[in-house]
């Protein structure tokens, strides 16, 4: 005999069948094809704003079982000047960088410019990284990583620190990663090489945005805005 609350919880769930369809099949959508992240810092700037929701492309290089890290086929690798979503285990977070360096690459970066394989990027304003007293104190600049250009941020006040680095292999399977915003950016240079298997998409557009200074309000000039065209 079926006690009454079990007749109720199958009524329930008979009469609300097609929403609980949807619930799932959007819980899988998000899990294995695609999804949106809110970008908390401003690692990617100028790209990248706080406030910016990211559609994140999760079938761009493996196709997942739902819900796990298990790959079940890879589709393709991360070229460079593509911006990827990874979860960090060297970081213990969810980061959002774009990709410099592929496996076998050798990378150096000398004043802000980058150079691979012995090819230094092109870079403008590169003459002018070492800026006089009184200049302005963030300046940005327009990088080339094969076919896709996009700007930086570069902040003068802030440590050069992280400005240089001597040349580095890239080792099979991973990936060296920057942040657009270079002084004030935790990536490889911080945290070491990106293992493939950390990747979870690439992210593609700005689905929306809001700015957090300004009680919340969208930015409506950056909805549904290309990244690769900002």
């Amino acid at each position: 005999m079926v006690k009454p609350s079990n007749n109720k919880f199958l009524s329930l769930l008979q009469s609300n069948k097609q929403l609980l369809l949807f619930i799932l099949l959007m819980s899988v959508f998000r899990s294995a094809v695609a999804d949106w992240y809110s970008v908390p810092s401003g690692s990617m700037q100028p790209t990248i704003q706080v406030g910016d929701r990211i559609v994140v492309n999760k079938m761009a290089y493996d196709l997942r079982l739902p819900f796990t890290d298990i790959t079940l086929i890879s589709i393709n690798t991360p070229q460079r000047g593509e911006i990827v979503v990874f979860e960090s285990k060297a970081a213990d977070l969810r980061l959002i960088k774009r990709v410099v360096g592929l496996p076998g690459d050798i990378v150096s970066m000398t004043d802000e410019v980058l150079k691979i394989n012995g090819q230094q990027l092109a870079f403008e304003p590169s003459r002018k990284i070492k800026l006089p007293q009184g200049s302005p104190a963030v300046i940005t600049a327009t990088e080339n990583l094969g076919a896709i250009q996009h700007r930086v941020s570069i902040d003068n006040n802030a440590s050069n620190r992280l400005s240089n680095f001597a040349p580095i292999k890239v080792p099979a399977g991973h990936y060296l990663v920057l942040g657009d915003n270079r002084r004030h950016s935790a990536d490889s240079r911080v945290y070491g090489f990106v293992p493939h298997h950390e990747l979870r998409g690439k992210a593609t557009a700005i689905a929306f945005s809001v700015d957090y200074d300004n009680y919340y309000l969208p930015r409506a000039q950056r909805f549904f805005q290309d990244l690769y065209n900002i």
